[in-house]
């Protein structure tokens, strides 16, 4: 079943404040989301969010509103939401024949799927949740661009991290779900091109009750992961990794989808003028910034600083200028980020917090590039295959 909601986020094309000489222009810029069923885990603590990442859409819209009363531009933000095992593709088909722009929250298949769409050859599409590392490689598409960081960008910023402190033996824990598998091989890629290795690894295959037995099955679970500097816990899902720290055989710090985690945001990043995006977002959701939130504001955003800056809605130009170098968005993380003219990919610098503190940022110092910094942070124009972009 499909909702489709227009929201009520539209601005007037011309406002009687408008600047002369500039031509109206009108976005309709469209969320598309596959919801999925969530598999279960240890604990329900977590509350299911209907509007993650749509509530980042929709902030979006009024920032790039802010900016449009005063040049004749206005922006219009449609939701279609496709429940599990929905046409997805038939909806794609449909909002493209509306707009040329999508900002979608879907597996990777999927974004791939709708980027091959013969409606989509001359649409800018967004990639606002699959952090899989082939969109941004071989399997790349020239009209995908995305504002989610990999999980090669998240694994190098946390190995960058380890290297800093020397804790260069490595042990690591890792889910069953795809999406711990996928994020352990990104831990892995990361180690090695940081002059590391993983040694010890265990796969978490419990099934018992962890909030009762942790301090009993836990000790002995990682008692011959041998001698470590850090324990990596590879578990995207939030099933298991929350009942780790504190209770290894050995007492070492824990990183990766739990302790010190390297994320797109969180509620504790405030320098930089975040706190008053984290205080705006919450008047609007009623609840913290999350990445996937932050990965759908700044899709719709980048859609606005190039309607401002090149005075067109046209999709062509737009594209070009998102990937030149003349192009720059505000993120609220201290540095300016631009697109990879490679592959799409937004280059942005990536937290590495605790739930209470950021304690660092990753690009750390030290770790140079050619081009730009942030391009030590995942896939570099020489380690990609794509060539969509060329």
């Amino acid at each position: 079943m499909r909702r489709l909601r227009t929201a009520l986020l539209t601005v007037a094309a011309i406002l009687s404040g408008a600047l002369p000489g500039r031509a109206g222009l009108d976005v309709t810029i469209t969320w598309l989301q596959q919801r999925a069923e969530r598999p279960p885990v240890l604990s329900n603590l977590d509350p299911v969010l209907d509007d993650l990442g749509r509530a980042g859409a929709e902030l979006a819209i009024r920032d790039n509103a802010t900016t449009g009363r005063f040049l004749g531009h206005g922006y219009a933000l449609e939701e279609v939401i496709v429940e599990p095992g929905g046409d997805l593709l038939g909806a794609a088909r449909a909002a493209l024949d509306r707009s040329p722009y999508l900002v979608i929250d879907a597996p990777a298949e999927a974004l791939l799927q709708i980027a091959d769409l013969p409606q989509a050859r001359d649409a800018i599409l967004f990639n606002a949740a699959a952090p899989d590392m082939k969109l941004r490689d071989g399997d790349c598409r020239a009209n995908l661009l995305h504002t989610l960081p990999s999980l090669a960008m998240r694994a190098d910023a946390l190995m960058q991290f380890a290297r800093l402190k020397r804790w260069d033996r490595l042990a690591m824990i890792t889910g069953t779900h795809p999406g711990d598998l996928a994020f352990a091989a990104a831990l892995r890629r990361s180690a090695a091109k940081f002059g590391m290795k993983i040694g010890a690894e265990k796969s978490w295959a419990f099934d018992a009750d962890m909030r009762r037995n942790a301090a009993q099955e836990v000790p002995l679970f990682t008692q011959d992961l041998g001698d470590y500097d850090l324990l990596l816990i590879a578990d995207e899902l939030g099933d298991f990794g929350r009942y780790v720290a504190y209770n290894t055989w050995r007492p070492r710090p824990v990183a990766g989808s739990e302790g010190l985690v390297p994320v797109a945001w969180s509620r504790v990043v405030e320098q930089w003028g975040a706190a008053q995006l984290q205080s705006r977002f919450a008047d609007l959701a009623g609840r913290p910034m999350r990445p996937r939130d932050y990965a759908a504001w700044a899709a719709i955003r980048t859609i606005g600083e190039a309607v401002t800056r090149t005075n067109s809605a046209d999709p062509a130009s737009l594209r070009a200028f998102i990937l030149s170098p003349g192009f720059e968005l505000a993120g609220f993380k201290g540095r300016p980020l631009t697109y990879r003219h490679w592959n799409g990919q937004l280059r942005q610098p990536i937290p590495l917090v605790t739930p209470r503190a950021v304690v660092a940022q990753a690009p750390l110092s030290g770790y140079l590039h050619q081009r730009s910094e942030m391009d030590t942070l995942g896939l570099d124009a020489p380690e990609s295959a794509c060539n969509a972009f060329d």
